[in-house]
């Protein structure tokens, strides 16, 4: 079993840090390092972010940074001079990676990030860019139409094999309130007629879409690869997780509800490779599937910033987050790779959700939902001395619980099976 050699504490006068974006995965991040002895500060712009009401570091309300850019500038100006040191910088959101890229010449003078690797980082940020980045530097990709109108999604259609999803260029582009598909990472459609109706209920509000094929396979064919690389290009850190379960926005397509430890050498070294090429410095997760068809690794989508399966590598024992700071502020680290320890990462809210839906499907029994929770096990939204944020989890399971139990009382006939495609994977095949 590996072990991580680095320091594994802060030394008094050590810089702080400035994590941006404080959903579940900034609070976890925050813990992280609080647990080092970092002293730690969240941001967000939405008040209601689990983080403001979470223990760990101390959290403020700023302004958005994508309506109200000077605003925000300004806040982080000042945020950073009441700080005892230069603070690092760790986005854990799409906006904040945006945001830092704008403003890198004036937030350089007063926080510690890649300054040359931000405008890069940025084009992750958007589905279209980082496609064109995968494709010209050795990665495989489904087929994919960045659309602008109708005609341009019809177009696709034409020539498309289905069933094919529908996504936003940007993630946050669909976190609009009333948006059809709000806080949905993907839409799926079985027709060309049910691609172009989706679109056309999402036209007048956001017009730039993604449309792709789908990568055939079970959801345990989706990895992640997980990664760090320093100042000088050297890989720091880096982990792989399996997925044994997706959340249900939507059922087989979602984000990892349930991960465990992998190590795919194809995988990784085509990820590390991909880095390499375009010279990457910073936190990174890649999305990868491989298609049952064509066997071939394909790239799903890649996040320039800590993310939520960053907390899986930590659990797998490489903190990925403090790899990075002990290289921003100048510490010499040694590279670290996952131990061979053998759990199931799960994110409790998004698992019960995404297994009453695969139950209803006939693609889960209970028996098998339950086998994922033999110990040992990390859970990504349970924290007990987080108790605020742990009542909360307990209290979503119980709703979910509840309604299911209801639901199911009142029905007077059989259930029927959700409608998924024919040809949609199955989460076990």
């Amino acid at each position: 079993m590996s072990s991580d050699p680095n320091p594994s504490k802060a030394q008094p006068g050590w810089p702080p840090v400035v994590v941006a974006g404080i959903y579940r995965t900034g609070v976890n991040l925050m813990r992280d390092l609080a647990r080092r002895g970092v002293a730690v500060t969240g941001i967000d712009y939405n008040p209601r972010q689990m983080g403001f009401r979470s223990v760990y570091g101390r959290a403020a309300l700023c302004p958005n940074p994508d309506t109200a850019p000077s605003d925000w500038l300004s806040f982080m100006r000042r945020l950073a001079a009441k700080a005892d040191a230069k603070p690092v910088f760790i986005p854990t959101s799409d906006a904040f990676v945006s945001a830092l890229a704008r403003h890198r010449e004036s937030l350089s003078r007063d926080f510690l990030f890649f300054h040359d690797a931000a405008a890069l980082q940025e084009k992750f940020a958007t589905k279209e860019e980082q496609y064109e980045l995968a494709r010209a530097n050795g990665m495989f990709a489904p087929q994919t139409r960045f659309a602008r109108s109708r005609k341009e999604v019809v177009e696709f259609a034409v020539g498309a094999q289905f069933p094919c999803l529908i996504k936003p260029k940007r993630t946050r582009d669909w976190e609009k309130p009333d948006h059809p598909f709000m806080n949905k990472k993907v839409a799926l459609a079985s027709s060309p007629d049910e691609l172009t109706a989706k679109y056309d209920l999402i036209a007048g509000i956001d017009p730039e879409v993604v449309v792709q094929e789908i990568v055939l396979g079970p959801d345990t064919a989706k990895l992640y690869y997980l990664c760090c690389y320093g100042r000088d290009g050297k890989k720091l850190g880096a982990s792989m997780a399996r997925v044994l379960r997706t959340s249900p926005n939507p059922m087989l397509f979602g984000t990892s509800a349930v991960s465990e430890p992998a190590w795919d050498a194809e995988a990784v070294a085509m990820c590390d490779a991909f880095l390499r090429r375009i010279e990457y410095r910073g936190l990174c997760e890649i999305e990868l599937k491989r298609d049952s068809r064509s066997e071939k690794l394909m790239f799903i989508e890649a996040n320039a910033r800590y993310t939520a399966s960053g907390d899986f590598a930590h659990h797998a024992g490489v903190d990925l987050a403090w790899l990075h700071y002990l290289d921003l502020i100048g510490q010499p680290v040694t590279p670290v790779t996952q131990n061979d320890r053998a759990f199931r990462h799960i994110d409790l809210v998004q698992d019960f959700g995404g297994a009453i839906n695969y139950h209803r499907a006939g693609l889960l029994t209970w028996r098998e939902f339950l086998w994922a929770y033999r110990p040992p096990v990390a859970f990504f939204d349970l924290d007990l001395r987080d108790w605020r944020l742990a009542g909360e989890t307990l209290r979503r399971l119980a709703r979910l619980a509840a309604g299911y139990v209801l639901r199911s009382a009142l029905r007077k006939k059989p259930v029927q099976p959700i409608e998924i495609p024919e040809d949609a994977p199955h989460p076990r095949r």
